[in-house]
């Protein structure tokens, strides 16, 4: 084999793998393939809700997405999964220290309707994220 075909079949091969491997980046890579945002999980009429963090292999909130009445108090409880995590409100209405204790607890009371979004910092790009409406 000349070197002119060996890189011809070597450069082939490179090629090959890439557009093989292109399929594989989202099961690689955390975050990779931003999936639709849950459904919201209805909890109205509970005085109390808890949210895990630290869910799904240590990258989500559990659940993600809730709706509750004005007033109701948001438990956030962390899995000890995923390294540490923090629960910030990206408007600023709340804030929590960041850690990877299990079972730390940080909790808001929702006194007023809105709708708040809020992220684990360290692992914003991965997904983790939420959204909490509150209604009259």
């Amino acid at each position: 084999m000349t070197d002119r075909t060996r890189r011809g079949v070597l450069a082939g091969t490179g090629t090959l793998a890439a557009v093989a491997l292109a399929g594989c980046v989202d099961a690689v890579v955390p975050g990779g393939d931003e999936a639709e945002d849950p459904e919201p999980t209805d909890q109205t009429g509970e005085e109390t809700v808890t949210v895990a963090v630290g869910a799904d292999a240590g990258f989500a909130f559990a659940p993600a997405n809730l709706i509750v009445d004005a007033g109701t108090t948001v438990v956030w409880e962390w899995t000890g999964a995923g390294g540490a995590h923090n629960v910030i409100d990206r408007g600023g209405a709340f804030e929590s220290g960041l850690t990877a204790e299990e079972g730390h607890t940080f909790e808001h009371a929702f006194d007023e309707s809105g709708v708040f979004e809020y992220v684990c910092t360290p692992h914003q790009t991965h997904g983790m994220e939420g959204t909490i409406a509150v209604v009259e």
